[in-house]
């Protein structure tokens, strides 16, 4: 990924693309015209070039707020933001940059690129490198589902690896196996579902059973989730997967009153 250091990129004079006729670029404006343009140009995205803001509510800076663009990657503001003007206009900066980097070849999903994704994921997993390489595994499932998305770039892929780290997270991916489901299944299965609502509540429900068996166990999850989440977003980095964990954990911590946990909000 791409990290920032200056707030606006110095570019040539297009009209509609600058703020206070200073030669800056509108980076709201601008990200949102990159992404339509993908589109007119024939890119596939399957919920249209609509860029999503989330301010988070706070009634004192600095302000925070997350854009999630077309192909599902989400990107925050990543500096101390003393209005929510300027905390949306961060977050569209790094968003941009990375979307304009995402266009390098060296992003596009090819036989180079999944092998060394492989390597990367494997060097950071605890099992044995025979287990890594079984169908079952969380590397045979992760090298499956590059493979069935060769030509893709790593932002347009980036919705469907959320959703099978989240199945991984929540235990999802592990039950399927012990029903036998094969990986092609899983991935034809859930390569053809949106992360929505739906299946926020349905890991929710997971996490509130867990937290009725073993009292404490969510409080805990959400507070390290937050603490990734902050970590990321002002590191600059990618945030889909920490910013979905953090949302599934708050549904159950709403669906369950709030009780004993309230030591895990945020501070905004």
């Amino acid at each position: 990924m791409v990290y920032p250091e200056e707030p606006f990129w110095a570019l040539p004079m297009v009209s509609g693309l600058y703020e206070d006729r200073d030669y800056r670029v509108n980076v709201v404006e601008a990200l949102q015209e990159f992404w339509q343009m993908k589109q007119t140009r024939g890119v596939e995205l399957k919920n249209g070039a609509l860029v999503i803001y989330e301010s988070i509510p706070s009634n004192s800076q600095p302000y925070v707020c997350f854009v999630t663009l077309p192909g599902g990657s989400c990107f925050g503001s990543f500096q101390n933001c003393p209005t929510k003007a300027e905390a949306r206009r961060s977050s569209a900066k790094i968003a941009l940059m990375n979307s304009v980097f995402n266009e390098h070849p060296s992003r596009r999903i090819s036989d180079e690129f999944i092998e060394k994704a492989v390597q990367d994921a494997r060097a950071s997993f605890k099992g044995t490198p025979q287990n890594n390489e079984l169908p079952e595994s969380g590397i045979g499932a992760f090298r499956f589902m590059l493979e069935a998305n060769k030509g893709r770039t790593m932002l347009e892929f980036q919705e469907l690896m959320t959703v099978f780290q989240l199945l991984h997270w929540n235990g999802s991916l592990k039950a399927m196996r012990e029903r036998q489901c094969s990986r092609q299944e899983v991935v034809a299965h859930y390569s053809n579902r949106s992360l929505d609502d739906e299946m926020r509540a349905q890991m929710a429900l997971d996490w509130i059973a867990r937290e009725q068996e073993n009292p404490g166990v969510l409080r805990r999850e959400l507070v390290l989730a937050e603490r990734e989440l902050e970590t990321a977003r002002m590191a600059g980095r990618e945030l889909r997967f920490p910013k979905e964990k953090k949302d599934i954990l708050m549904i159950a911590h709403n669906q369950l009153g709030g009780s004993n946990l309230g030591a895990a909000s945020i501070e905004n």
